[in-house]
């Protein structure tokens, strides 16, 4: 049996109020063409379907576009869907019984039973092999809030990873009941696992906070893989068959150099044989200009003059742009010369990422002989001016500053 696995898609995503849809309808058709000639049996993709928990009508029509084909394409692919932290459970797992009857299996939240209890006919899925046969049985847990989760007073540790422990335990052991000899177990999550990297601006840290990373201990040796998602890196975690797959197109220009990718993964029997990586063709570059990080102005514009970007590219095919500039004081005119400087180019500026030239002190830092509160106005202003900003204010911003001082002054005194 093969399987793909992926995550993460965050269908609706905007970058900088630069809509994704094209990045994410190319890596569609790119997916089911992988899944066709590499003549895959499932998919499984690991929650963040969507970027927020009210997708646009236009990222939900695309999903189920998705799913459509993919039906269409590949009868016999069992397709798996577990909601992350960004979906909505209840939103994904509303039309969970019209997919069911197409061979979708969707889990937006974790299902319980009237009395309270696991619903594990909704939390395993079987997958077939290419014969039809039943060669594994999934277990898809969704990304899982503390209300999903069993309290477990006696608990040594932290009770929220002690819940996710016991429920997971109790999922492994109800598919252990429910599989046949030779066939593989795989459990699919959406979490922050112990010893991960985050990436820059995109993820945070979930379940109850920081402090409730969990061990990757949690996932049994019984299990033959365990696909991942929440984590735009991939990434392994403690043994190889723990796997983050990572998102399919970079989300913030600090995943620019992420290997986005596709896990393959395939069994003999219920022993895992083989496990590559397949990179995702980027359809759209994220550029950041400077490369190596904010320069003096000066030395940005003629790399934006310099910058090979047909204007003839399609708006949506066209490059996004990070300009990276190093001010030594504030430069009204700044958007206005880097947009002149890329008159004409085929590029989409999303973002202008200043740095100031200042000494990045505190205000009690910058006068540590002097309490705060023995300083002036003037003084706390130009302290300030120093934090950010290279050499003495401009003489009219004092004088600004000082006339609202007076001003202030006389409002007093008239009170």
């Amino acid at each position: 049996m093969r399987l793909i696995h992926t995550s993460d898609w965050h269908l609706g995503h905007t970058l900088h109020d630069l809509s994704r849809r094209a990045e994410h309808l190319a890596f569609f058709d790119w997916l089911l063409d992988r899944l066709e000639s590499l003549a895959a049996d499932a998919l499984l993709v690991a929650g963040d379907v969507f970027d927020t928990a009210n997708p646009s009508a236009e990222a939900q029509a695309d999903f189920y576009e998705f799913l459509a084909r993919a039906r269409a394409r590949l009868p016999k692919l069992d397709l798996v869907v577990i909601g992350g932290n960004h979906d909505s459970a209840s939103r994904l797992d509303a039309p969970e019984p019209v997919l069911r009857a197409h061979g979708v299996k969707v889990v937006g939240g974790l299902p319980r039973r009237s009395d309270g209890s696991l619903d594990a006919d909704r939390l395993l899925c079987p997958l077939t092999d290419a014969a039809g046969k039943v060669a594994a049985q999934v277990i898809a847990v969704p990304f899982l809030r503390p209300a999903d989760l069993p309290t477990v007073p006696e608990a040594e540790g932290d009770p929220l990873v002690e819940g996710v422990r016991r429920l997971y335990a109790e999922a492994v052991a109800a598919a252990e009941k429910r599989r046949a000899p030779g066939q593989a177990l795989i459990a699919m999550g959406h979490l922050y696992l112990v010893g991960t990297q985050l990436s820059e601006r995109s993820e945070r840290k979930i379940l109850g906070g920081n402090q409730h990373a969990l061990p990757h201990d949690l996932f049994p040796e019984s299990l033959s893989y365990v696909a991942l998602g929440h984590l735009h890196l991939p990434q392994k975690v403690g043994r190889d068959s723990i796997r983050y797959s990572g998102s399919p197109i970079p989300l913030s220009f600090s995943e620019i150099s992420y290997p986005h990718q596709i896990c393959i993964v395939d069994f003999e029997g219920e022993q895992l044989r083989e496990l590559r990586t397949e990179r995702i063709p980027r359809s759209v570059e994220l550029l950041q200009l400077p490369a190596d990080g904010p320069k003096p102005l000066d030395e940005v514009l003629p790399l934006l003059a310099a910058l090979k970007a047909p204007a003839s590219v399609p708006v949506e095919r066209r490059p996004i742009l990070e300009v990276q500039v190093r001010l030594p004081q504030p430069e009204p005119t700044l958007r206005a010369s880097i947009e002149k400087a890329l008159e004409g180019k085929g590029v989409r500026l999303a973002r202008i990422a200043t740095e100031y030239a200042g000494t990045g002190q505190s205000l009690a830092d910058a006068a540590p002989r002097k309490a705060l509160r023995d300083l002036n106005p003037e003084e706390v202003f130009r302290l300030r001016w120093a934090r950010e900003h290279e050499g003495e204010p401009p003489q009219e911003l004092l004088a600004a500053f000082r006339e609202l001082i007076e001003d202030a002054h006389a409002s007093e005194e008239a009170a």
